[in-house]
């Protein structure tokens, strides 16, 4: 099994556990930064949205339903929140407004459908399905019409992100014998390895002006976040813990990076700045917590 099918199969394994339950207060205030960042928590005993402060405080479950809901994304103008859920059966994506009402699903496949990542203008979610017998990238309308397979290769391909100017897609394919960050053109043409490296590389995003991709890999031998240009030159490792750090996301100035790292022990939301420094955990919760996106511009509606 791949790296990208791996990571699709954690999402699945995470929606039949049942985790530990725990308080919605909490969290402890790390670097200055404005926003809210959506994560998604089994600290209900499944997995739901949530949203909290850029500094951890306001904690408040957004989803509430029996099945799981997780891997939420902000609309650009922080009024919509996609997201994928069990509770038609499997993994489709759907959609919310901020405050968790009116939630409607885009997707009906009888495949796993998650990951959505909106365009920068908020008109298409890409995201990743293993609809066509293995996971590749797709594109759709924000209302789920229109939906077009991006990628198509035998090995797996998934991650999607947008770059600001909505010209390039990053993704992660194992199409190279191991998992790597990927950049595309938004029709799917002239895909092009950046990080070309023996060890898994995957979960690329964007800095806001376009110059940077924050990424995870494993070239240390364990799970860490790194950051390189956008051409792929200059890759940078911001973390160095023994215990795995992954799904890395820029704050909306691009001044701050919050992440997931298991190094108390169990999947925390963490947030440093755009150096490296400054690593501090925003939740502090006994369940899983994961999956963190920040609101645009430093706010949600």
């Amino acid at each position: 099994m791949s790296w990208v099918s791996i990571r699709a199969a954690v999402l699945l394994l995470l929606a039949a556990m049942t985790l530990p339950a725990g308080g919605c207060d909490g969290g402890n205030a790390g670097p200055h930064a404005a926003g809210r960042i959506l994560f998604h928590s089994g600290r209900e005993g499944n997995l739901d949205v949530y949203v909290m402060n850029a500094d951890g405080s306001g904690q408040t479950r957004i989803t509430n339903n029996p099945a799981d809901d997780l891997a939420p994304a902000w609309s650009p103008d922080g009024s919509r929140i996609a997201f994928a859920s069990m509770r038609d059966g499997n993994l489709e994506i759907y959609v919310m407004n901020a405050n968790g009402s009116g939630q409607t699903r885009l997707t009906d496949s009888p495949a796993a459908d998650l990951a959505p990542a909106w365009s920068p203008d908020g008109s298409r979610i890409a995201f990743e399905s293993d609809r066509d017998g293995n996971l590749e990238v797709y594109v759709m309308s924000d209302e789920g019409s229109g939906v077009t397979r991006l990628t198509d290769d035998p090995a797996s391909d998934g991650s999607p992100a947008w770059s600001p100017d909505a010209s390039r897609i990053a993704f992660t394919s194992d199409r190279d014998g191991n998992p790597e960050v990927y950049v595309m053109n938004v029709d799917g043409s002239g895909p092009s390895n950046l990080t070309d490296n023996p060890a898994p590389d995957g979960a690329p995003v964007w800095s806001p002006d376009g110059s940077r991709i924050v990424f995870h890999s494993l070239r240390e031998g364990r799970l860490d976040v790194y950051v390189m240009n956008a051409d792929g030159s200059n890759q940078s490792r911001l973390t160095d813990n023994p215990r795995k750090d992954s799904s890395p996301v820029w704050s909306f100035d691009g001044s701050k990076i919050a992440f997931v790292s298991e190094r108390d022990g169990d999947d925390e939301i963490y947030i440093m700045n755009a150096d490296g420094s400054g690593q501090t955990n925003l939740t502090n919760n006994p369940a899983h917590d994961g999956w963190p996106a920040w609101s645009p511009h430093g706010s949600a509606r």
